[in-house]
């Protein structure tokens, strides 16, 4: 049995793909009243409209229908990560915990593995990340993800999640896979605000190609391997996210370069990323521009003309 915390549009999406594939899932989430409903309707109409949820998949709101799962798979955002483990974590401590989120933790400037590993010590970690729209994974499109895990158990897990439409390729470079997808998120605001303010095609691929050459900085400064950057959690995430409408933090940033609203109930992982990032870099001393400026158009500290023109304006460098 695998245990999915979250019953957001991602968590649905794999509990879906994982159930369909024969096994048995317990998707988990706070609100009893909606897990009733998910159980009866075999649906999740408001996060993932359209899917039908498998019969092996069990919706329950008690923690406790968790206890005896291969691995659970935390699929809540970054931010909210640490206070549900602060309730939860012993209950789950021991158990291999897979955290399937993208950020850093606004409070500690912590990754999720760190996060995890500080509540339930004794649970082996890994992260989950890469490429994906949770549509496209329920839906059973081909789908690869980075599987990142430094214990013993990292191939059986790998084995465990795979399915014939969801690859995993595994990684030991924990740190840099999780620093993939949480810098990514970053990038595709400020790619969103390029195509928003309508500074065209170019614009955000030179853009994406500056913002990546942060993300390693940042990562290696961090002690993460430039080549896992490369590989789907960095560079694969990085150019679904910039390029896709589907990217909540796409959108979110074309919302900002057009000037219009967005709505306040989606999760921007990004939002919070970029100021938890901005500020570790600051403290590391470490260039991060892009970023950086992002962090200060999110929290209106600048305008768009002036974020612009501070990019545009800076020294011209070797590549």
């Amino acid at each position: 049995m695998i245990g999915i915390v979250g019953a957001g549009a991602f968590g649905t999406a794999l509990a879906v793909a994982l159930a369909r594939e024969g096994r048995n899932v317990r998707l988990w989430s706070r609100d009893a009243e909606a897990a009733a409903l998910r159980q009866t309707s075999r649906h999740n109409e408001a996060r993932l409209p359209g899917i039908t949820l498998p019969e092996t998949v069990t919706n329950t709101a008690e923690i406790a229908d968790l206890d005896g799962a291969e691995a659970v798979l935390l699929s809540l955002p970054m931010q909210q990560i640490r206070g549900f483990l602060t309730g939860a974590g012993q209950a789950l401590n021991g158990r291999i915990l897979v955290a399937c989120c993208k950020g850093v933790d606004l409070a500690t400037l912590q990754g999720p593995s760190a996060v995890i590993a500080a509540a339930c010590p004794s649970s082996p970690v890994a992260v989950l990340t890469g490429p994906s729209f949770a549509a496209d994974i329920a839906r059973g499109l081909p789908t690869a993800l980075t599987l990142a895990c430094a214990g013993p158990e990292a191939e059986a897990l790998q084995h465990l999640l795979s399915t014939p439409s969801l690859r995993l390729y595994r990684t030991a470079d924990v740190a840099g896979a999780e620093l993939g997808g949480a810098l990514k998120n970053v990038i595709a605001i400020a790619a969103g605000v390029v195509m928003g303010a309508g500074l065209g095609d170019s614009a955000r691929a030179a853009l994406m190609t500056r913002g990546y050459a942060e993300m390693v900085r940042l990562a290696e400064a961090l002690g993460a391997r430039a080549e896992t950057l490369s590989g789907l959690s960095g560079f694969g995430d990085l150019v679904l996210t910039c390029t896709s409408p589907q990217s909540r933090n796409f959108r979110f940033g074309q919302a900002l370069g057009s000037g219009q609203g967005f709505d306040p109930s989606v999760t921007v992982e990004g939002a919070a990323t970029a100021k938890a990032v901005s500020d570790l870099a600051q403290k590391r001393g470490i260039d991060m521009p892009i970023t950086t400026m992002t962090a200060a158009l999110i929290a209106r500290n600048v305008s768009l003309s002036q974020a612009i023109t501070a990019l545009l304006s800076r020294p011209l460098k070797q590549e």
